[in-house]
């Protein structure tokens, strides 16, 4: 105790003294930044450099250094200065011969040119905030991008004073001039402000970080926000996406995404680049592959697009999870939340909990979360129970996430993350078929026979090295992956595609490398630009064996090596052109097997030899965008995709005995597009219009049995789109969108004949209304709209083929409201289908069978809770 009032006692006495020499030092930095901006006067005629430098000694009291032989000290020169800065008096008289000028207590140190320093610093915008992603520059030599932290670092910049440049998404340009000094590390931060439109980064479209406004194809993003505006209404994420994104398939109501095509064709999703779709034999199941949770922001890009490969003929859903959002050690969120049906409650109830931790520890940055919902009975507007096969009624979901990342350098990150999802239905009710079109299915009291369908599992693990200085401004990501999916089928009594009852699984396992390298370039002051360049490497076996042990479809043992390459370039400052081509090296290994009975004693089997299907294909892209105005921005493009779907489908209902006489090629999709963005005033309006086409294409139709087969043709795909925003005030803001496609597949004998709507839905339209009176609380409307189509005839029974029932148009209303009790706790109430209204779902009409002839859900409202810390 004496010893600490001992030190304590001392210290009040230094106290002052080193607070005295604090002051002092800080006094003398503020002196020494602000000589070189003090204001001189100097009228000297024919004089030599050293005379300039000795009137400038006397004016400011300062002395130069610098070495002899670096300055011409007789050159004479004329000088009329009157109020001007000495550092630009400095740059006028000594011209090139000084590469930097530094202040070191009464010194003005001049140094020589060459030689090469370090800049870095971080970039904010004007709340105070980082800026991520922001372009770093100085023109001709350096570049470099600041991070998630806005921090950039540009190395081996030339001695001298150099002027940077630095631009973001959303905020106007910026430049900045600093003295750059041999083997020295110069801070430069800086401060930009945001312009009238925030418009977005994207990161899928190019496998790179770039402004939404410069990518000549048609994107849409939903954000954070958005996603938890809908996860209130309904959490499942396929309903989430038919509901906010514009030329995406109107959702089934179901734990499957049937029907929830792309502009008409096949969706690649992803979650963080890690291919959840197994194109080789679709289940339906890969747009629900994850808890919104976790979801950070979710890019759609439409029309066909190799730069992920297999499976993207309509485009790519990717799912970017979450990252630390805090700097502290420890920071979350919790969320509990209930839900039911309103006007029929009876045994709806369900639940909702996810806690989710995330922090830094110096370099180290962690996300852990998790997140169990539970649902109840699901009941129609009649209040009649809904216990469709593959339905969420009475099923339950699990997620756990886990990403970590550590930082070596500031331009040096390993990120390491783990996802695991799990969905299962467990019901006490089976489904009692109705007769369609005149009674709907519904639920009655029943044990299922099998095993309960769904995602029994789906686990992502990757881990991703990113270094951001590499030769030539080079920023490099290489990552590995590996996923395990499963699907389980409902159980079936009576099978189109085999003999007897039985349970199909679809399990794939995919095993990939990504090599991925961006290097910026620059010719001259007018154009410059960017090149991505890389490899993926996957190892992909998919098969569909029944539960019991039979196999409908053996392993389809797939190896890709991809390697791909894509130009942009920045021209005139107007003008943006992207152009590249990935080159699919391709192969699929099935061994020898037997096809599965169609009938009792092996009636309908065959043997069938396997053996190596070879693909190798070149995909090209190329778009132009004009980005001059910000009332018109439009662009022109052209893609190509590549794509082995339903292969598995046609494996197992082959009709002959050798692999290779099946029809096993690969799909090549073109897509031709043109669009256009516009922001005046509040608006922001955009529209797009597109032709895909392909000469052999895979359109599911049923035979005499009921039996989906592909069907090879070539095919045709139009359609458009258009979106409209308005933010009138902070207030009040509107939004509506609308999304048209039609398509055909070309007969033998030249005819052409509508594609079934399990590829091509009716027309959709959403629009919503938003209400903000303060920040504390919030209040939306949404409308969906399906339009009518009726493309096809009955069959000579009167029966439609399943598929082409006709479909009717469905008006539904869904609200959401948010108010904040504080900061840090909040409430929210979601109500889907707001005024109940009955309907039956466009895949209950145009499946056309009495089995899947239901109706969609009454009103159900979720009210939730959550606490951040």
């Amino acid at each position: 105790m004496n010893s600490f009032l001992i030190r304590l006692f001392t210290l009040n006495y230094q106290l002052p003294v080193i607070v005295l020499l604090y002051f002092m030092a800080l006094t003398s930095a503020s002196a020494q930044e602000k000589i070189l901006d003090k204001n001189l006067d100097l009228r000297m005629e024919e004089v030599t450099v050293k005379q300039v430098l000795d009137a400038i000694e006397e004016q400011t009291g300062y002395e130069f250094s610098y070495s002899p032989d670096m300055i011409d000290l007789e050159k004479r020169v004329t000088v009329s200065y009157q109020g001007v800065r000495l550092q630009q008096v400095l740059r006028d008289i000594l011209g090139t011969q000084a590469g930097g000028i530094r202040v070191d207590g009464r010194q003005i140190r001049l140094q020589p040119r060459g030689g090469f320093g370090t800049i870095r610093g971080v970039v904010r915008g004007d709340d105070g905030l980082p800026v991520p992603y922001a372009f770093v520059s100085i023109s001709n030599t350096n570049s470099a991008h600041t991070d998630e932290e806005g921090v950039y670092v540009m190395h081996d910049v030339e001695a001298g004073n150099r002027k940077v440049n630095i631009s973001a998404v959303g905020f106007n340009k910026a430049s900045a001039q600093v003295d750059v000094f041999s083997g020295q590390t110069v801070t430069l931060d800086v401060m930009l402000t945001q312009n009238n439109h925030l418009s977005e980064v994207v990161v899928t479209a190019g496998r790179v970080k770039e402004s939404i406004d410069e990518v000549p194809s048609s994107v849409t993003i939903l954000g954070a926000g958005d996603i938890e505006d809908q996860m209130n209404i309904n959490t499942s994420i396929s309903d989430i996406l038919s509901f906010t994104i514009p030329g995406l398939g109107p959702t089934s109501n179901k734990a499957t995404n049937s029907g929830q095509t792309l502009r008409g064709r096949s969706v690649l999703v992803l979650i963080d680049g890690i291919p959840q779709s197994t194109p080789l034999l679709n289940g339906n199941r890969d747009i629900r592959s994850l808890d919104p949770m976790v979801i950070r922001r979710v890019e759609v890009i439409k029309g066909a697009t190799s730069i992920y490969g297999n499976g993207s003929g309509g485009g790519i859903i990717n799912y970017i999870t979450k990252n630390p959002e805090s700097d502290k050690k420890i920071s979350g969120q919790t969320l509990v939340g209930a839900s039911g049906h309103v006007f029929h409650p009876s045994n709806s109830l369900g639940y909702r909990v996810s806690q989710l931790f995330n922090g830094k520890l110096d370099k180290f940055s962690y996300v852990v979360s998790g997140t169990y919902n539970s649902v109840g009975i699901f009941r129609d507007g009649d209040g009649n129970v809904l216990a469709y096969d593959d339905g969420l009624s009475e099923s339950y979901s699990a997620n756990v996430y886990a990403k970590a990342a550590y930082d070596f350098t500031p331009s040096a990150k390993l990120t390491v993350a783990y996802n695991y999802f799990r969905s299962m239905q467990d019901t006490d009710y089976i489904n009692q078929p109705g007769t369609y079109p005149e009674r709907p299915a519904y639920g009655v009291k029943g044990e299922n026979p099998g095993a309960p369908s769904g995602t029994p599992q789906n686990h992502n693990v990757y881990l991703s090295y990113r270094h951001d200085d590499l030769f030539g401004d080079t920023s490099m990501e290489f990552s590995a992956y590996y996923n395990r999916f499963l699907s389980t089928n409902r159980y079936i009594e009576s099978a189109s595609g085999w003999y007897g009852p039985g349970q199909s699984q679809i399990s794939s396992i995919k095993k990939g490398l990504r090599l991925n390298l961006h290097t910026p370039w620059q010719f001259g002051q007018k154009v410059t630009g960017n090149v991505v360049y890389g490899a993926d490497i996957l190892g992909d076996v998919t098969s569909q064996p029944l539960l019991d042990g039979r196999v409908y479809v053996p392993d389809m043992d797939m190896t890709n090596v991809a390697p791909y390459l894509q130009v942009k370039a920045t021209l005139w400052d107007d003008f943006v052109f992207k152009g590249g081509l990935r080159y699919e090296n391709a192969s699929v290994k099935v061994k020898d097997f037997q096809t599965l009975p169609k009938g009792p004693d092996g009636e309908g089997s065959i043997g069938v030899t396997g053996g190596t299907i070879n693909y190798k294909a070149t995909m090209f892209n190329a778009g132009l965008r004009y980005t001059r105005f910000d009332y018109f921005n439009p662009f022109v493009s052209f893609s190509q995709a590549f794509g082995l779907n339903e292969l598995g489908r046609v494996v197992r209902a082959a009709e002959e005995s050798t692999l290779s006489d099946l029809k096993t090629d690969a799909i090549i999709t073109n897509n031709y597009e043109v669009g256009a963005d516009s922001r005046f005033s509040v608006f922001h309006l955009t529209g797009a219009f597109y032709v895909s086409t392909s000469k052999l294409g895979a359109n599911l139709v049923a035979n005499e049995y009921g039996t989906l087969i592909p069907k090879r043709a070539p095919e045709r795909i139009h359609g458009f789109e258009f979106t409209a925003d308005a933010h009138i005030n902070p207030q009040w803001s509107l939004g509506a969108t609308y999304a048209y496609v039609e398509g055909k597949a070309e007969q033998e004998d030249g005819s052409r004949v509508f594609l079934g709507y399990s590829r091509i839905a009716p027309p959709k339209a959403t629009a919503n209304v938003q209400y903000k009176p303060s920040d504390r609380f919030k209040i939306q409307l949404f409308w969906v709209y399906t339009g009518h189509r009726d493309r096809f005839a009955p069959q000579e029974n009167g029966m439609y083929r399943t598929g082409e029932g006709p479909v009717h148009s469905v008006n539904l209303f869904n609200l959401n409201s948010t108010f904040k009790i504080t900061e840090a706790f909040k409430c929210s109430l979601g109500v889907e289908n707001l005024f109940n209204n009955s309907y039956y779902p466009f895949y209950s009409q145009y499946s056309a069978h009495n089995d899947r002839y239901y109706m969609g859900y009454g009103t159900r409202a979720s009210l939730n809770f959550t606490y951040s810390f």
